[in-house]
């Protein structure tokens, strides 16, 4: 018996549409490795009628007060919360994360973020106006930018969608948002969601895959042009939007260096770092995966972190003693098998190493040691459950290491030398240091990278700003 597959449709001008061209896209639920949905193949003719709508309808969404702003992501962030079930389910049958795990670490901070940016909406504000010439006085206005091209990632559909849209809205933009061609169901369901409390145009979803991503970056309408993804995607959307000079958000890959001292309690820090680097089957590029370690302890963490792998679980979404799903998709199960494959001679599988039974995109916790600087798999982003370890003498040779890659997102410093912290949190060429813990993030401090991990802040006032122009008006005092 052939089970029907549900039918995912774009949200352009407040209503749902399939693809002009009748185009779909299976989506695969990676748990099992079977469709349970078709999406639109979105082509120009739906980017043109998502462009237009958008920019019909953003004279008044600017033109709308903070305070109207605010109100509108105050009800959205509470109709989360009262449709926190289906926005689970969808985001489960998505990416096959546990669900328990999408509840209490995915929904809150959601919401929090969405309340984060409703204040924020009534912070629209420049310096203070004054005369800088004589007779004249000379204000800044703080605008937002237009619309926006939005493409968000499929590691976090619904959260990154989230960090896209409540900033620019907030800020008095219009947004065309795509999702993964892997992940569309929880954005269709936040299009439900948020057109019931937006005017129509105000925020549009169109599904697709690059071609369409592209599209929407070379529309000529669009003023930003906003991607979290990899480097390669990242360099594709500046390269278009530098034709027309649009503006660019760029959030790219990462190789999160984890330096351990000495010093460290050994078996809470191995804990720790264990469920950062496998947690969301290390699909996230802050994931603490690239562990550095310093040679006095090297042996007794590989052997400790080797046990954490083996007692950490992977399964179905359903079971509440697993902390990851499957990876999302074949393609990236067939990368981070080729990683593991492709090992030089001098490394060490301790843990792991192999796929986890035949149905699905599940991998097994791992543990790789013995590597050089130079491998593959210390320079190249794996975005899996694996864990590199290496050896280093001292602060300057952990250093060396932890900034000789071209990413530079996040890292984290585990010591009980405060002074040696602090030297590291300002040498660490990286956009967030953490201390004595690794992945934990807030809407009050941004988030983003240097280097080939992107530019342009998500999260906190920062985040808000790059949703927004500066405008000097200057009048005489005589007129």
């Amino acid at each position: 018996m052939t089970t029907e597959l549900r039918r995912l449709r774009n949200y352009i001008n407040g209503e749902f549409r399939d693809a002009a061209e009748g185009g779909t896209i299976e989506v695969v639920n990676p748990a099992t490795g079977e469709p349970y949905a078709t999406s639109p193949l979105s082509r120009e003719a739906d980017v043109d009628a998502a462009m237009a709508a958008a920019a019909a309808a953003f004279p008044a969404w600017r033109d709308s007060t903070p305070a109207e702003r605010q109100k509108a992501l105050l009800k959205i962030a509470d109709a989360f919360e009262e449709r926190a079930e289906e926005l689970i389910a969808a985001e489960s049958e998505n990416t096959g994360k546990p669900l328990e795990l999408t509840r209490t670490e995915e929904i809150p901070p959601m919401v929090d973020q969405i309340r984060f940016f409703a204040g924020a909406a009534r912070m629209l504000e420049g310096r203070s106006a004054g005369e800088y010439m004589e007779g004249l006085t000379s204000i800044v206005r703080r605008e937002p930018v237009g619309v926006c091209a939005q493409v968000a990632p499929w590691n976090y559909p619904m959260m990154m969608a989230v960090w896209k849209f409540a900033p620019a809205l907030a800020a008095g933009n219009t947004v065309v948002l795509k999702p993964s061609d892997t992940t569309p169901a929880s954005t269709v369901l936040i299009a439900e969601i948020i057109g019931a409390i937006v005017p129509p145009g105000v925020f549009n979803v169109i599904c697709g895959d690059r071609d369409t991503g592209r599209a929407m970056v070379e529309h000529p309408t669009p003023a930003m042009a906003s991607i979290t993804g990899s480097v390669r995607a990242g360099i594709q959307v500046a390269g278009s939007a530098a034709k027309d000079v649009k503006r660019v958000h760029l959030e790219l890959g990462g190789k999160a260096p984890v330096v351990v001292f000495e010093d460290v309690d050994l078996a809470k820090a191995v804990e720790d770092i264990a469920v950062a680097g496998y947690f969301n089957a290390g699909q996230d590029c802050t994931a603490a995966t690239r562990v550095l370690v310093q040679e006095s302890i090297h042996d007794d963490f590989v052997t400790a972190l080797a046990k954490a792998a083996a007692d950490t679980k992977t399964g179905a979404a359903d079971d509440e003693d697993v902390l990851y799903g499957p990876l999302n998709n074949a393609n990236q199960l067939a990368q981070v098998s080729g990683f593991i494959e492709r090992l030089p001679a001098h490394a060490k599988v301790e843990a792991g190493g192999h796929r986890v039974g035949d149905k699905g995109y599940f991998y097994a916790p791992t543990v790789v040691s013995g590597l050089r600087q130079d491998d593959e798999i210390i320079q190249n982003e794996v975005f899996g459950p694996v864990i590199t370890v290496q050896s280093f003498t001292d602060e300057a040779q952990a250093l060396e290491y932890a900034n000789g890659v071209e990413f530079a997102l996040a890292s984290s410093v585990w010591t009980k030398d405060h002074g040696r912290a602090m030297r590291m949190s300002k040498s660490l060429d990286f956009g967030c240091v953490w201390i004595n813990t690794h992945i934990p993030l807030v809407a009050e401090m941004p988030h983003g990278g240097f280097k080939k991990s992107g530019y342009g802040k998500d999260l906190s006032a920062y985040g808000f700003d790059d949703y927004t122009r500066i405008k000097h008006v200057m009048t005489s005092l005589d007129g």
